[in-house]
């Protein structure tokens, strides 16, 4: 369990969350209490119950479309025709490839301005374009077992948001608050949450969220309610190259970039806030007896705190500079009249901002009192998700799992079963169901 420090930036102007000291445990209990014994609820429970393996069939389809970074637009198209089907008349797709179905609130006008709720799901994979899916179905102990690259992560997120708008069309449930359902692009790696970064950059809309729970990968036991902060940066440093020995002298670009990254990598690090330095690529060159005219590495920043980050990214400038510099005076010195000097550039390519869920938000307490409910237990865990966005924004968000079990995520070895799906379904069901209930009183 991670311990979580508030690490709130001050927030802009979303919805107020002055509720928080009247929403105790003893009444978000009750409320669910309530809400768990409606006969509509009672109805999806059933549907939840009564389909696991038409789920599943949407799990391996879903699993068999490459989806990386950027090329989701075939997942996209996938979701916003299963959510047609399920009886959602409202579905959009918006400009950067993010997939919309609106669920009106049952008793207010199609033009309201009121308070939403937020349920969200990424399409895309880490794997490239060209990585054989092939997702395969077998029984093991009884349960539905899926294999294949992009089975759990994130699989078990779209079709459990798929299965929950198929539960509440098919009883009919009445929604006291609009719920927008969101399968969104950009999540994973340079992804650099893309498409939830678009969706409240509109602000009309974004403006008007409370709530915001995303849906990543298997389990009910946990919720990220800490957002890991991020920044990524490409370095380059470029140079006139040449022959290793008729043009001997000449600054080396590779030689600069690793002694920047010695530097770098030497780096103290606090244990608390936990953060971590991570060099992940090195490119350069074209053969052994060639100066390089290039050479390029990525590295990794991470940190709960954003404090941490920013002195992360001067100590990356300053190691770089200070490695061009010598090597260009080493050259200018060995050779006066050598051949040219190195340069560099510093990109960064990935940020993700650092926050944390108040530990009294009622969309915690409303995430308590589900799993009471229902004999759970959360772990409050930390991690890089799409609720980053929201939580940074000062708009209660935690990323949960969509129920039953998976492993080797990111690797060929992906894997899902269904073990235990239909008890997380009725977690994130109640807990959407709740928070609309909240929103609709705010």
């Amino acid at each position: 369990m991670v311990e979580i420090q508030d690490l709130r930036p001050d927030p802009p102007c979303y919805p107020e969350t002055t509720a928080m000291a009247l929403f105790s445990h003893s009444t978000a209990f009750s409320r669910v209490t309530a809400l768990a014994a409606r006969r509509p609820v009672h109805a999806a429970f059933s549907w939840l119950h009564n389909n696991p393996q038409m789920i599943m069939d949407w799990q391996r389809e879903l699993a068999a479309i490459p989806a990386p970074p950027f090329g989701e637009q075939a997942r996209a198209e996938w979701l916003a025709a299963r959510f047609a089907k399920a009886g959602i008349a409202n579905v959009q797709t918006d400009a950067i490839g993010n997939v919309l179905g609106f669920m009106p609130a049952t008793k207010l006008p199609p033009e309201s301005t009121g308070p939403l709720i937020v349920l969200s799901a990424h399409l895309d994979t880490v794997f490239p374009a060209d990585t054989p899916l092939n997702p395969s179905l077998s029984r093991v102990d009884g349960y539905s077992r899926l294999s294949g690259p992009g089975a759990c992560d994130n699989g078990a997120g779209v079709v459990g948001m798929l299965a929950i708008a198929h539960a509440i069309v098919h009883s009919k449930i009445e929604l006291r608050a609009p719920l927008i359902l969101l399968g969104n692009v950009g999540e994973e790696g340079e992804g650099n949450l893309r498409g939830v970064r678009h969706f409240y950059d509109q602000g009309a809309l974004a403006g008007r969220i409370m709530a915001h729970i995303v849906l990543d990968g298997a389990g009910a036991d946990s919720a990220v309610t800490q957002a890991l902060g991020s920044r990524r940066f490409q370095v380059t440093i470029a140079g006139p190259g040449g022959h290793s020995f008729t043009d001997a002298g000449t600054p080396n670009p590779i030689a600069a970039l690793a002694s920047a990254l010695a530097i770098l990598a030497q780096t103290p690090l606090p244990a608390e806030p936990r953060t971590t330095l991570n060099l992940g690529t090195v490119h350069g060159g074209t053969s052994v007896n060639s100066i390089p005219e290039s050479a390029t590495a990525s590295i990794d920043f991470r940190s709960t705190s954003p404090v941490e980050l920013m002195q992360l990214e001067a100590t990356l400038h300053t190691a770089v500079e200070d490695a061009v510099e010598y090597w260009n005076t080493i050259a200018k010195a060995a050779s006066p009249r050598g051949r040219g000097t190195l340069s560099f550039t510093i990109e960064n390519i990935g940020d993700r901002p650092a926050a944390q869920l108040p530990g009294d938000s009622p969309l915690l307490e409303t995430l308590r009192a589900v799993d009471r409910h229902l004999g759970l237990h959360s772990d409050l865990r930390l991690g890089s998700t799409d609720a980053n966005i929201p939580i940074s924004l000062g708009v209660p968000a935690l990323s949960i799992g969509a129920g039953g079990e998976g492993g080797g995520a990111h690797t060929l070895a992906e894997w899902y079963t269904d073990k235990a799906r239909e008890l997380g379904l009725r977690r994130v069901l109640l807990l959407t169901l709740a928070t609309t209930d909240w929103a609709a009183e705010q």
